[in-house]
């Protein structure tokens, strides 16, 4: 299960890991079985099981789980119906022994229920936290490049200062939008454009900062990271870029940030 702030890419893990298995994609969105007739819902999911072991080997993409069970219209559906939707679900991944590869995405731990965050339902539960440096740089590189944009003509290691907090999708937008308005008003692509379009842009992190914190907390002792920590790997990246850092005349060893990463 890979959980997370929305657009760092929970998403696009699960279209990769389908890509690098070359495995076939089934996204399911669990609430879209929800049937009003008597025993349909259940029906529904049986027909899908029987599916996805048809056409095994295959990546079952659970998208944004959370929602699926986040409660539906009182007056067609019950608790009981999903219950039961549930249990078919768990008891199916227990026992059965087709190829299925089943990731789960979920970007509130919200709704979800505990039967699923229990230990040996998923074989791990990653938390997919907001891009570090590195990692801000190479998404910038990587969007200037798809775009057609040289990245060594930008000074991308200072975007990726300055954008600390932008989510892979914000900074992939921030990228697009700097071009539209370069375009837009007959200019290339400058350093200068793609700092304004920054300064105009909210991040998530500030808008939804409590939610972004709350899930931080939670994922804190129940969650491997799937990168590795900020801090330390800023450290390393800052001593990359601008040389060791200077050393205190009572300090007899260098810093080696890369033994915290």
């Amino acid at each position: 299960m890979l959980l997370g702030v929305q657009g760092c890419g929970k998403s696009l893990t699960a279209r990769a890991t389908a890509r690098m298995l070359s495995f076939p994609l089934l996204r399911l969105d669990l609430s879209r079985l929800m049937d009003a007739g008597q025993g349909a819902s259940e029906r529904n999911l049986r027909s899908v099981l029987h599916l996805l072991e048809s056409i095994a080997p295959v990546v079952l993409w659970l998208d944004e789980l959370e929602k699926g069970f986040a409660g539906v219209d009182g007056d067609k559906f019950t608790d009981a119906t999903m219950a039961r939707i549930l249990a078919m679900f768990l008891m199916w991944m227990q026992e059965q022994t087709h190829p299925v590869f089943v990731i789960a995405t979920a970007n509130s731990i919200h709704n979800l229920p505990p039967e699923l965050l229990r230990r040996g339902r998923f074989d791990e539960l990653f938390f997919i936290d907001l891009p570090n440096f590195h990692e801000r740089r190479q998404i910038l590189q990587i969007h200037l490049a798809r775009k057609g944009w040289k990245p060594e003509r930008f000074r991308v290691d200072d975007l990726a200062q300055k954008t600390d907090g932008f989510s892979g999708a914000e900074l992939e937008q921030l990228v697009a939008t700097a071009i539209i308005d370069a375009f837009g008003h007959g200019h290339v692509l400058t350093d200068e454009i793609l700092d304004r379009t920054r300064r105009s842009l909210v991040p998530l992190s500030r808008t939804m900062e409590e939610k972004i914190f709350e899930l931080r907390q939670w994922a804190q002792d129940r969650c491997r990271r799937a990168t590795s920590d900020n801090r330390a790997m800023q450290m390393l990246d800052e001593e990359t870029r601008v040389g060791p850092l200077e050393l205190e005349e009572e300090t007899t060893d260098k810093p080696n940030w890369a033994t915290l990463v």
